[in-house]
């Protein structure tokens, strides 16, 4: 029986505390990671869009002022900044405001004005990005639009009118000779966007002059591309995130945890947003 005994103890059929421990901090970790995973997704899918209209609230009164001021851009400006609006019908946008810009941070506000190419409504080609499935999706219905659909835009130098021509994408590009034009890109898809859908629509009203010299743009502002710049941030937002849920474990442990929950949850709450925000800004800037 004695040996009986012993060869038990000998065979660990027991879960040493040790073990245990170990076991258990895996299976938090990993179930903390799916929560943020599973944020993340609620971030893009749904936080975002209500982030997205209330820039857009906001740039919309700010451009209706310029515009009344007769102050409103007549080329390049700052990125970010209001430039023009864009009415769809036969899609259903309407009063979207478009900003000047196409990087991944500037496609959070709305469609995106790209800097070297012309505003909309003056002479030669005219680009704007769009979102297909994130911060408010404003291109979503972009592949529904058909030859002949019109395209409404309103800037400083007054409103002009666009009708569709083209639809292609960056696989079988358009095939557009008329010389003032209009190109709507958003992503092909709001899943796996691997390429680009393109909308081209002619000017068919008269074409306001220009500026000659068009800025230089930066890789974070081409189709599809994203801010490689922000992954730092990232990386910094996720160790500061790490800090604050060890450090708040430790805390917990020593004195009340309501009362170190109440403290570190606001932080970690804003770290998570930041975090989201970098994230984001890594995807592709048409997704």
């Amino acid at each position: 029986m004695t040996a009986l005994v012993a060869a038990d103890k000998q065979s660990g059929s027991g879960t040493r505390p040790g073990q245990l421990s170990v076991t258990r901090c895996v299976a938090v970790s990993l179930l903390l990671l799916a929560v943020l995973v599973i944020g993340f997704v609620g971030y893009l899918l749904v936080f975002s869009s209500i982030q997205e209209a209330g820039a857009q609230s906001r740039l919309y009164t700010t451009f209706a002022a310029e515009l009344g001021q007769d102050v409103g851009p007549l080329g390049p400006t700052t990125p970010g900044s209001p430039v023009a609006v864009l009415d769809i019908p036969s899609i259903g946008i309407r009063d979207m405001v478009v900003v000047e810009g196409t990087s991944p941070e500037n496609l959070t506000l709305g469609p995106g004005h790209l800097r070297n190419t012309a505003l909309p409504g003056q002479l030669g080609l005219s680009v704007i990005y769009g979102r297909r499935a994130t911060f408010g999706a404003p291109f979503a219905r972009l592949g529904q639009l058909r030859r002949g659909d019109e395209i409404i835009t309103i800037t400083q130098q007054g409103k002009s009118v666009y009708r569709v021509a083209a639809i292609g994408d960056s696989q079988h590009p358009v095939r557009d000779m008329a010389v003032n034009r209009l190109a709507l890109l958003t992503a092909s898809s709001p899943t796996v966007p691997s390429y680009y859908l393109e909308v081209d629509a002619d000017l068919i009203t008269a074409a306001h002059s220009g500026p000659v010299a068009m800025p230089v743009i930066g890789p974070s502002e081409r189709a599809l591309a994203g801010d490689s710049g922000a992954l730092v941030l990232t990386m910094t937002w996720g160790f500061g995130l790490a800090l604050v849920a060890v450090g708040g474990a430790y805390a917990a442990a020593r004195w009340s945890p309501w009362t170190v929950y109440v403290i570190l949850v606001p932080a970690a709450l804003a770290i998570i947003w930041n975090l989201y925000e970098n994230l984001a800004a890594l995807l592709p800037n048409l997704y």
